[in-house]
């Protein structure tokens, strides 16, 4: 299959779950590959925060996915948190770039440090040694000390910092809206033509 993007994709345990959801469906739409890493704490944050309950169990939740977002056959592909062997664990990959959306403090600041203690970690700690995109979508406020500091040294690497703080410029009429211009920002950052908010200084016929 010949995808536009192959794009590791971590969800964690922040508030802002609805961000990381909503951005598959517009990869998935796009024809995009997606490598998928959810962590424990993500899966109580969508559980909490949406209505969606992923069940227990890998091939479980594999299944789950592909109802709900119907990806063409190796499209969406989920990844266990402990699968050394991911594609997204070796800089041979072909991932062309990654995000974790949202992203916790804790990912943070593992990933600022070279962790590397799960899939996740390694994944954005590859990206970063490949010089690949990696983005991050923190949802945290306000932030400390230590978040500001972990965000200035991974710019510095490189990593792109796009804060889970969505304009009010483009007239928001529901919290989908909200949602649309965080993931809208991610996708630009991608490379990946947006079409969920008007551009600055053009009107939503272009």
């Amino acid at each position: 299959m010949n995808w536009t993007k192959t794009i590791a994709l971590a969800i964690t345990g922040a508030s802002g779950a609805q961000y990381g959801l909503r951005l598959i469906d517009y990869l998935i739409r796009h024809n995009c590959k997606i490598y998928l890493m959810i962590s424990t704490a993500a899966d109580v944050v969508i559980k909490t925060e949406t209505d969606i309950t992923l069940p227990e169990g890998f091939e479980a939740k594999q299944a789950a996915l592909n109802a709900l977002y119907k990806p063409k056959k190796g499209q969406l592909i989920l990844l266990d948190k402990t699968d050394w062997f991911a594609p997204v664990a070796s800089g041979s990959s072909h991932a062309n770039a990654m995000v974790i959306c949202p992203a916790s403090g804790g990912t943070l600041s593992a990933v600022a440090t070279g962790a590397s203690n799960n899939l996740i970690e390694r994944a954005a700690d590859v990206a970063l040694k490949e010089r690949r995109p990696l983005i991050m979508v923190p949802r945290e406020a306000p932030y400390s000390q230590i978040h500001l500091e972990n965000m200035l040294k991974l710019t510095k690497m490189g990593a792109v910092i796009i804060p889970a703080s969505p304009g009010l410029y483009h007239d928001p009429k529901t919290i989908d809206d909200l949602i649309d211009f965080i993931v809208a920002r991610i996708v630009s950052q991608l490379g990946i033509e947006q079409t969920l908010t008007p551009y600055w200084g053009e009107d939503d016929n272009g």
